[in-house]
């Protein structure tokens, strides 16, 4: 049974307006001044901000889904005050950055899909963090050609690329919404400001990073609260976060790009300051590489599938071209087979599956990065993927990894070549979130900070971590004497596999979705489309179904699967299944023809979701 979604009366009781009276913006006292860590402001004796945390929901009206039961209220508090999807969607995000820390907020960059109910039209919006103007392709190796070690760079400034959310937030208020950027961040101020109430995950992520944390006396004061990862339970609060959205409601966020809080950032970056004096590899962030910085608006990737029409992110994401071409290979085993997905067993479903997006992962590692004349259209194109199945794919046999890449060239050719590539390494972290609102509009919205506790680093005074999102370059080729278009270069935006999707029929939006995970997210987004379009999965059985990532390497598989008749079968046809706790944490809304939304989180991943809907039924 459905349980009752947050309702307007319950909304307006739980969060109070941000007062812009509060003790640090009152005084005119800069970000600094304020305490930081868990220490109690003067919005503290109004108590936490919380929520219920309902997995899904059903109605009209508008619907949010996030990974956080804050984030999702703010979000429909939005939606009844008349605002719309854009706008909710930027509410959202906000309070995700205090709430959610450690993937997503100020420090970090993203992408939006966004369908417009007005003109029909879908577009996105790219927020990727850009690399200095500095960085060349050896950027991340030593003297010898070798690759700088992996996790070093990440904790250290060198892994910090310039931040996009905010430019994001205020791109997509300007462009799509109708409430100022102002307004949109006072909720996660003031969240920022009363706190809420620490859960398991929360707990837990810090404790994964707690020695990371703890190197840093920025970072230290602000996360690790009396020299620990606060208690399950315990109410958190972040005045020196509350100070740098009060700086962008007032300032704008030109305050970041061209202001204090981007001169804070960039010393921060340059010199980083440990906690034992010791050294890490310093950032070559600067104002110029700040203020040379835009979110772009850019045009989806468009593939269409059982006749719907599937739009995501393009270049410099992964993530439309791949769960493109992974749907587009699963209609072409369909056709070699004779036999649809949605006629087919549970290991048949997960071996096709399985196939598809180890293919689809062996074209995107070789073609798809920030650089000139990426072949999207060849890659989403149906008879490529035809070649591919033809060349690849056994019903009956997983094919050995890794898989050779393909040739986009319109060859048509059934011999796969043997240029086969080590996997790529894979990211960490990040969140996501999915609005509809009254009109029909729909945001699909992924964000980030890269690896959970980004790069470990805090921006003193403004309670934010810095991204480590320039790790996401690969630091040399993954394959020697095979081009790479994924090295690092002066102001480059790394390959992400971010996968904000929208679909739509006969231009009306029939779903958004999206999830955190890394290079996971690509295969989850997938696997919940096909789930719920193929197997015939309501929504919330679709996204709480077992997990199979296969990224044409070794498979991981979540423990409800590997355990299994279903996992054994697989493992038998030549899958190398590998344990791992858990797979992405997705959120999405389906739009019904009647007008019902049905909007679902997490049951359980990730601590579990949060759906709302303005109107329940």
């Amino acid at each position: 049974m459905t349980r009752p979604a947050l309702t307007a009366g319950l909304v307006a009781a739980m969060l109070v307006p941000a007062v812009a009276g509060s003790a640090a913006a009152a005084s005119g006292a800069p970000p600094g001044a304020a305490s930081s860590g868990a220490a109690v402001s003067s919005a503290a004796g109004r108590g936490p901000v919380t929520a219920p945390r309902n997995a899904t929901a059903v109605g009209t009206g508008g619907a949010v889904a996030s990974v956080d039961p804050v984030a999702t209220m703010e979000g429909l508090k939005v939606l009844e005050a008349g605002g719309n999807a854009a706008d909710a969607a930027v509410a959202t995000a906000a309070v995700l950055g205090v709430t959610e820390p450690f993937s997503s907020g100020i420090g970090g960059g993203g992408f939006l899909v966004y369908y417009d109910a007005k003109t029909t039209k879908v577009t996105t919006v790219d927020s990727r963090e850009a690399a200095p103007a500095t960085f060349t392709s050896r950027t991340f190796t030593k003297p010898d050609g070798t690759p700088l070690d992996f996790f070093t760079t990440v904790t250290s400034g060198l892994s910090v690329g310039v931040p996009g959310t905010p430019a994001l937030w205020d791109l997509t208020a300007r462009r799509y919404g109708t409430r100022p950027l102002s307004q949109l961040l006072a909720p996660a101020e003031e969240v920022a400001r009363r706190g809420f109430v620490v859960d398991d995950t929360y707990r837990q992520q810090t404790l994964d990073n707690a020695a990371r944390f703890a190197g840093f006396p920025a970072t230290a004061s602000v996360f690790l609260p009396g020299g620990s990862a606060p208690a399950v339970g315990s109410v958190f609060r972040n005045p020196q976060m509350a100070n740098a959205y009060h700086a962008l409601r007032t300032l704008g966020v030109d305050t970041l790009y061209h202001g204090a809080m981007g001169q804070a950032v960039v010393a921060t970056a340059q010199h980083p300051v440990t906690t034992d004096g010791s050294t890490v590899y310093p950032g070559q962030l600067t104002m110029g590489d700040l203020a040379a910085y835009d979110a772009r608006v850019l045009a989806p990737t468009r593939t269409t599938y059982r006749g719907l029409d599937v739009w995501g992110m393009p270049v410099p994401s992964s993530g439309g071209i791949a769960v493109g071409e992974t749907l587009n290979l699963l209609e072409a085993y369909d056709r070699q087979t004779g036999t649809p997905l949605s006629k087919v067993d549970e290991v048949q479903y997960l071996h096709r599956f399985s196939e598809a997006t180890a293919t689809a992962f062996a074209d995107r590692n070789r073609w798809v990065g920030s650089v000139p004349d990426v072949p999207t259209q060849a890659l989403l194109s149906q008879p490529f993927a035809n070649e591919r199945a033809c060349q690849l794919f056994d019903p009956m046999t997983a094919h050995a990894r890794p898989l050779p890449f393909g040739q986009p060239d319109g060859s048509s050719s059934c011999t796969p070549t043997t240029a086969a590539q080590t996997p790529a390494g894979i990211e960490h972290g990040t969140t996501h979130l999915t609005v509809a609102d009254r009109w029909g509009n729909v945001a699909s919205y992924t964000l980030t900070i890269e690896q959970t506790g980004g790069s470990g680093i805090t921006v003193p005074g403004y309670g934010f971590l810095l991204n480590n999102e320039l790790t996401d370059f690969d630091f040399v080729p993954i394959t020697p004497g095979v081009p790479d278009p994924n090295l690092p270069g002066p102001g480059k935006r790394p390959r992400s596999s971010m996968s904000p999707t929208i679909i739509t029929q006969d231009g009306r939006p029939v779903m958004g979705v999206g999830s955190p995970g890394g290079a996971t997210i690509i295969t989850t987004v997938a696997q919940v489309v096909t789930e719920y379009l193929d197997r015939g999965l309501s929504l919330k059985d679709a996204i709480a179904a077992a997990r199979l990532s296969s990224r044409n390497g070794a498979e991981q598989a979540e423990p409800a699967l590997l355990d299994s008749a279903v996992g054994t079968a697989l493992q038998a046809m030549g899958h190398q299944l590998v344990s791992t706790p858990e797979i992405g944490a997705a959120t999405a809304i389906v739009l019904r023809q009647d007008g019902t939304m049905h909007a679902a989180a997490e049951p359980t991943r990730r601590g579990g979701g949060a759906a709302a809907v303005v109107d329940p039924r």
